[in-house]
């Protein structure tokens, strides 16, 4: 395939993974904004996060709490902190509800999900048909209608045996208030928002329908104001609950990670570029088409390398030079110790004629001071080193 060819089908193929991206990547944000869960870190038109900016600003410090209900007796300590409980997501067991409605400090509760809080400080929260809601005194605009109202219960003790723990029913003792006031009602009288204070300064607020504190009813009607004039001016603090929304604060950095990347647009483009990288190195490994002819190389052998030097000697008429030089090598390897003696080198060949014995020996010796004295022809080196290898034999060491 041509160079230019494979980059535009790579061009293509990264397009339409852009492509396919961005689709999901829509289709996540759609469902996102279609999120119902009242949780502060939502934006969506069902979510709370606009209440909790919109108290921010007013200088309420919101902390958004993802542990357990055992955590909160020390963070809600302060008596300017309110504990803010919006329609939990999941279930609150028996045990919790009887912890909250017990904690020390002020609560702000809202929903139907939150009816096992309200049980057991004495109301319970009512679906109802949609009603119109009257405005309080001194409220401009319209709230939206609810779905829900509150009922008290006579009940001073409130029992769930289907929820057990350790095999005893779970039961919370009703305290009694000393002063409850109906902050909001439904065209008919019925509560809707009420305000209970207990001994000691404690005060409990309860909202059945959480759809007041709703992005779309802070910024359409004006829910927004009562819901924020709940907190505000009273407490500088509000701990709301995140937990019951699914935000544990366990996990691992790979597992939020791993869950950004598959529910944001963002990830899905990551993973888009990791699987084009992926197909880019298994398509480089691939070959197409037969395989190319290469120029084989080998190595050269030590005898091709002798004629190498060989040529390049006669080409510069060294055959005199070669020939000393392998006389200064067979001096070498007969000093001792590796050690050459001082002597000229002709002045030493010439002291090797009376440690010869056999006229082999002295036959070689003659010829090589012949070629080491005077110029040499084309065979020179070939007779020079059979004389050295002669005189080798004759005297090396045993």
């Amino acid at each position: 395939m041509p160079r230019r060819a494979e980059l535009l089908a790579g061009m293509a193929l990264l397009t339409a993974l852009g492509i396919a991206a961005a689709v999901l990547g829509g289709r996540r944000a759609k469902v996102s904004d279609d999120d119902a869960r009242r949780s502060t870190y939502l934006a969506g038109p069902s979510g709370a996060r606009g209440y909790a900016e919109a108290l921010g600003r007013l200088g309420v410090e919101v902390i958004r709490h993802r542990r357990s209900v055992e955590w909160l007796d020390s963070l809600a300590s302060d008596s300017g902190t309110v504990v803010v409980l919006l329609e939990p997501s999941r279930r609150i067991s028996t045990g919790e509800a009887r912890h909250i409605a017990a904690l020390p400090a002020d609560l702000l509760v809202a929903g139907v999900a939150a009816d096992p809080v309200t049980t057991c400080l004495g109301y319970r929260v009512r679906r109802r048909e949609e009603t119109r809601v009257l405005p309080p005194a001194g409220a401009t605009g319209q709230f939206p209608a609810v779905r829900a109202e509150l009922v008290r219960h006579l009940a001073r003790t409130v029992t769930d045996s289907s929820q057990r723990e350790d095999g005893r029913d779970v039961s919370c003792e009703v305290p009694e208030p000393v002063a409850v006031d109906t902050l909001l009602r439904t065209s008919a009288g019925r509560p809707v928002a009420l305000s209970l204070r207990y001994p000691g300064g404690r005060r409990v607020t309860m909202v059945a329908d959480s759809r007041l504190f709703r992005n779309r009813a802070l910024r359409e009607t004006a829910a927004g104001p009562f819901t924020v004039g709940l907190v505000v001016p009273r407490y500088r603090r509000a701990l709301v609950d995140e937990l019951h929304h699914g935000y544990e604060i366990s996990g691992s950095l790979a597992g939020a990670t791993l869950d950004w990347s598959l529910h944001t647009p963002w990830g899905w483009a990551v993973w888009q570029l990791a699987g084009v990288g992926v197909l880019a190195l298994l398509a480089s490994g691939v070959r197409f088409g037969p395989p190319r002819t290469v120029i084989s190389r080998r190595r050269r052998s030590p005898l091709e390398h002798v004629r190498a030097l060989a040529t390049a000697l006669a080409a510069a008429r060294g055959h005199h030079t070669a020939a000393r030089l392998m006389v200064q090598g067979l001096r070498r390897r007969l000093s001792r110790a590796g050690t050459l003696p001082h002597r000229d080198l002709d002045a030493w060949l010439d002291g090797l004629a009376p440690s010869l014995r056999s006229e082999r020996g002295r036959a070689a010796h003659a010829e090589l001071v012949t070629l080491t004295r005077r110029p040499a022809g084309t065979d020179a080196v070939l007779r020079a080193a059979t004389a050295v290898e002669t005189l080798w034999e004759e005297l090396k060491p045993t």
